[in-house]
């Protein structure tokens, strides 16, 4: 991204060595509807952690939507004071950043993994701060258990469950099917769903899961486990580096192999990464590419045009990053429409309350709505097949 907007706010004395923060002047926090001061949002991003490839476009996505929507205007008047920082995939560092963005007055927090976001779900509950991240772990949706977490998309079960009942269909009811997961939390996330969804739906599907050790060379290991397995279809729950490895090791091998990526490596990076190796592999992707050409791609569009930011610095993670911040304000907008005072739990309430939000597409179907009984913001995902180094819609809005 070229251009952007820098608003001058308070600095904060940061740990992290590489630190990206756009911030405004004035005070922080909520304030009444006659109040025309910043809303303060904290931003915890991975730039140069183990996920940075998708975390710096994700990032930058969600600080051009701030900058767009500052331009113009804001909201009611408003505009967004965001700080954002690189926690490099640490959750030490994640708890710091949370605890000073609390001290500045923040009224919500955009997070990022699961790990970390799973580690502060317990004090968010207790500053009252609204939480949506990267992550899409089932964990959270469930607002008696996690009340402040929101999930914009598809959990990562549910992204497990599309993706096995195409693989039950594509396969005519009787494959083996092998998922390698990055080795944390957010690898392990959907895997014992999606063995529970095969015994529920009666799947005529084998399943095995093998986890994907960071830095290793290739994945030539855990292939020959797969095909002892006999595996026809690798679902991975990774991101695109090693999911390109995984698609370069299957081609040099001549395996009879087809990738299902769910959607942190679903994205034009893997594609890029692994060349010709992706043909024709398969993409479960929640949010829209811009060759999918819908609705709301429409703003990012003119923000391209105005700021000169190329169309291949504009993946779908950036997307993803944009269609979330997008959300989240769109419940500030409705509590300051209602004349509240804007702090965590009118945040909240408004999110559960306001029915389905808008997001032109970009998400799912199109529209996401949350509850008091449910912060699951949508289960449908988009399909998505890699043909001629594209990203190429093969259904939207696949639903378990």
């Amino acid at each position: 991204m070229s251009t952007t907007r820098t608003y001058l706010g308070r600095t904060f004395a940061l740990a992290a060595a590489a630190a990206l923060t756009l911030s405004a002047c004035g005070n922080n926090g909520g304030g009444g509807s006659d109040d025309d001061s910043p809303i303060g949002v904290g931003i915890i991003a991975d730039l140069t952690g183990a996920t940075g490839d998708v975390g710096t476009p994700y990032n930058k996505g969600m600080l051009a939507y701030i900058d767009w929507l500052n331009g113009e205007g804001g909201i009611e008047g408003r505009e967004i004071d965001a700080r954002s920082n690189d926690y490099a995939y640490e959750v030490p560092q994640a708890e710091d950043l949370y605890r000073q963005y609390v001290n500045a007055g923040v009224v919500a927090i955009q997070g990022w993994g699961t790990g970390d976001t799973e580690a502060l779900e317990g004090r968010v509950a207790d500053d009252e701060l609204p939480f949506m991240s990267g992550s899409f772990a089932e964990s959270l949706v469930d607002p008696s258990e996690t009340p402040y977490n929101f999930v914009v998309a598809p959990t990562y079960s549910d992204q497990m469950r599309v993706a096995l009942n195409w693989i039950n269909e594509d396969s005519g009811g009787d494959a083996e099917v092998a998922v390698f997961h990055h080795d944390s939390p957010f690898g392990q996330a959907p895997v014992a769903d999606g063995e529970a969804w095969v015994e529920e739906q009666g799947y005529d599907l084998g399943y095995q899961s093998y986890a994907m050790p960071a830095g290793t060379p290739n994945y030539v290991g855990q292939l020959s486990q797969a095909r002892s397995q006999g595996a026809e279809y690798i679902v991975i729950q990774n991101v695109g580096s090693p999911a390109a490895q995984v698609a370069r090791d299957i081609e040099e091998q001549g395996l009879d192999m087809k990738i299902v990526c769910l959607n942190w490596c679903a994205h034009e990076g893997f594609i890029t990464a692994a060349g010709s190796a992706a043909e024709g592999h398969m993409l479960i992707q929640p949010f829209a590419p811009l060759t999918s050409d819908k609705p709301g791609h429409e703003n990012i569009k003119a923000y391209m045009e105005e700021n000169n930011v190329s169309e291949s610095d504009v993946t779908v993670s950036y997307v993803q990053g944009w269609a979330v911040m997008d959300v989240m304000a769109q419940g500030m907008r409705k509590v300051l429409e209602d004349g509240d005072e804007l702090d965590g739990a009118a945040l909240k309430e408004a999110l559960e309350t306001m029915g389905a939000i808008d997001t032109g597409g970009l998400i799912g179907t199109g529209e996401v709505e949350f509850s008091g009984d449910s912060h699951r913001g949508t289960s449908a995902s988009g399909i998505y097949t890699v043909e001629n180094g594209e990203m190429v819609e093969v259904e939207a809005g696949a639903t378990p």
